[in-house]
Parts: C-alpha cells; structure tokens; sequence
C-alpha cells in the first residue's frame, strides 16, 4: 500500500502510542468503583490523544488529496475515524453537547475522504475487521485489551464466514434451482453458516462481559464530523449477511422496514460491497423459486435434494440470528446496561438510538431470519413450513 510520509506517520501514531495511551486510561477507568465515568485523573493522557492525533491530522490536511488510491485513502480514513471515535470514548467530544464537532481539521479531511471514496465520512466495521492491515501479525485496534482482540478476531473469522456463505448462494442464480450442482453450493453455504455458529459459541465463552462493555464498546458509539453525528460501526456493515437473507429469500427488499435497514447501512460498506446489494435486491429468491417448482416438480429427487439442503440452510442463518440477539446483545449490551444510572442508559448503543427503541426492531430482524409464526411482519414461515411438509419422510427424519 503506497503511503505518503504523514500518512505513514500517522499510521505508526496509531498502532503505537495511540494504543498506548488508550490501554492505560482503560485500566483507569476500570479499576474505579463507576466505571462509566470518565474521572478527572487522566487528563494528561487525553490531552496528548488530542494534541498528538491533532498535530498529525493537520499535516495531512495540509498535505490534500495525493491520490494514492482508493486503499490508501481508505486505509487513512480508518485511521482518522479510531482518532475520533478514541476522542469521543474519552469525552473530549460529544454529539449531545455540540453543534458541530470540535474536531474541525479531522472533520474536513473526513468528509473529504468520505465524499471522494463514496462511504460515509467515519471509521466503519471494515477498517477494524476485513481491511485492517496487519504489521508482525498484529492488526491495528484501540488498546491492547485481551477482550477487544478477542472481540475482533472471532468478528473479523464471522463476517469471512457469511461471505463465504453468499458467495456460494450468488452462484446459484445462474445455474437455476434444479441444477445438480446447487446442492453442493447450498452445503457450501450451511458449512459457512456452521462455522459463524461455532465461532460465535467460542467468542461468547472467551469474551468478558464487563471488559467488553465498558472497555470495548464505548469506541463504537456515534460521533460527529463535521455538522452531522453519523452512528457506529456495527459488525453487520457488509453485504454477505443481506445478501443471505435476501437470496434465502427470509427477508424482503420489498419490505418498507427491511429495505430502510439496507437503506441506513450502504455508506457503512465498502463500494464494492454496496453493489453486490444492490444487485441482490432485484434478484428472485431460492425459495420463491421452490415455492415456484413445488406444484409440478415436489416428487422429483432433485426437488427433494434441494429443499431439503435449502431447509438445512435456513436454519443454520436463523441459528445465527437467534445467537446474536439472544446472547451477543442480551448478555453484553442489554443486561449490562441495566446496572448504569437511569440518564446514563440512552447513550449505549452503537446505532445512537437508546435499548428500548433498538430492541423490538432487532427481534424483529431476528424472527425474520428465523421464519418465526409472526403476523405483524412479512415472515416466510407459511412457505417455510410448507417446503418440510413437502419433504418425504426420510428426508425429514436426517
């Protein structure tokens, strides 16, 4: 990756004493009886983030665009974002007590940067996970906390795995729903949607709940560039997980509520990944396509291989699903956040908006993805439950 020299500088800030200094003030604020508060001691610490991150940034800016690629460029913008997001977890900003952000040089380069690479103006989810280039093994991240490796690491293997997954359902489009090479894609697909399964067993037995929520989490809350307070990265910013649900067929892009998530998320993802959705949403399903066959073909083997693999599918990605809001979200955001002050418990979440109005819209997501017996939204468990009564008995005995 070319780098100019400032950027390259700033690159090394960030991976050393950037990590440095946020490691330290972590265990400070740990180590005290409130541990949401950000404390008076420190300050010196956070007065060198601001001043240090500050002296780099203005370089840059001065510096403008040297067009070094849409890797570099992205690659600094990552940077930019972990310097703000670091200032923001810190109470050096604050996107309830501003108008604009204080940050004004790193605001300027971030829209800048943000315009010209055609994603939002802030760090997003693939900038600590997928486009995170390592030096001796080590990626780049906010502190050298054992949770938030552990946090990255078993992300980073989970978004790998769903786009493993997609991967395999897209090139199921071509061929038709028949093709007898669809059942080895769909086991592809359900070997890709087992490991996110089993990944998130180990990530939800190794990571500390507490270290997670009040060391690792507040980096990922919204701040603002610029005018705008844009929301936090969240590890569902790319495109397989969509493009599984939509080429499932579980979700659909004709559903208002669907299509506004997908909507909200598309700056969040790299451009190339924006496309691939894009190109999903127009698609018919594979399961509007059995439902299509079901008449003529339900007694034909190769109806019989394919909705049984099919089947085997959805129900590892509704697994997922029920892994992530039931565990990942119950556990380490909700439960957690209940032990904060009343005032305190609206500023949580990475999506901006407090538990009590996230919540019912990730169940919904949830039951969506599982094909839950739901009447108030757009659920797919008629047709699902229709494919297993047209399965022969062995089939749906294995």
């Amino acid at each position: 990756m070319n780098m100019t020299p400032n950027a390259r500088a700033f690159d090394d800030w960030i991976r050393e004493r950037f990590v440095a200094i946020n490691t330290e003030l972590e265990e400070l604020y740990f180590s005290q009886p409130d541990r949401h508060v950000v404390p008076e001691a420190g300050a010196a610490l956070r007065r060198e983030l601001l001043d240090s991150g500050h002296q780099h940034v203005s370089r840059l800016l001065a510096e403008g665009n040297t067009d070094e690629g849409f890797e570099a460029a992205f690659d600094l913008l990552g940077n930019l974002g972990m310097f703000m997001a670091a200032c923001r977890r810190h109470g050096l900003t604050d996107p309830a007590r501003e108008t604009r952000s204080p940050l004004q040089d790193a605001s300027a380069l971030a829209l800048h940067l943000g315009a010209s690479l055609g994603v939002t103006p802030r760090f997003a989810t693939s900038h600590l996970t997928t486009h995170n280039p390592a030096r001796d093994g080590v990626y780049k991240r906010f502190t050298r906390l054992e949770a938030e490796r552990i946090f990255f690491d078993y992300n980073t293997r989970g978004i790998l795995a769903y786009k493993r997954a997609a991967d395999a359902l897209v090139r199921t489009l071509p061929m038709g729903i028949s093709h007898p090479a669809v059942p080895y894609l769909l086991d592809d697909a359900a070997a890709a949607l087992d490991d996110v399964r089993r990944g998130n067993e180990a990530l939800f037995a190794a990571l500390d709940i507490e270290r997670f929520f009040y060391c690792v989490r507040p980096y990922l809350k919204p701040y603002r560039v610029g005018l705008h307070v844009y929301r936090g990265a969240n590890a569902g910013d790319f495109a397989g997980i969509n493009e599984i649900d939509l080429l499932l067929g579980l979700c659909r892009a004709d559903h208002a509520e669907y299509s506004q998530l997908l909507v909200d998320k598309f700056l969040y993802m790299l451009p190339e990944d924006q496309q691939r959705l894009r190109d999903c949403m127009r698609r018919r399903s594979l399961l509007d396509a059995l439902m299509e066959a079901a008449p003529e073909s339900a007694d034909q083997p190769w109806f019989q291989t394919v909705t049984e693999r099919f089947l085997a599918v959805c129900a590892l990605h509704g697994e997922t699903a029920g892994q992530h809001h039931d565990q990942l979200v119950r556990r380490f955001i909700e439960l957690p956040a209940r032990a904060l002050p009343e005032e305190e418990q609206g500023d949580v979440t990475a999506s901006g908006p407090p538990l009590s109005v996230l919540l019912p819209g990730l169940e919904r997501l949830r039951d969506l993805r599982q094909a839950a017996p739901r009447d108030d939204i757009p659920s797919r468990h008629a047709e699902i439950a229709r494919l297993r009564a047209l399965l022969a008995p062995r089939a749906q005995a294995g």
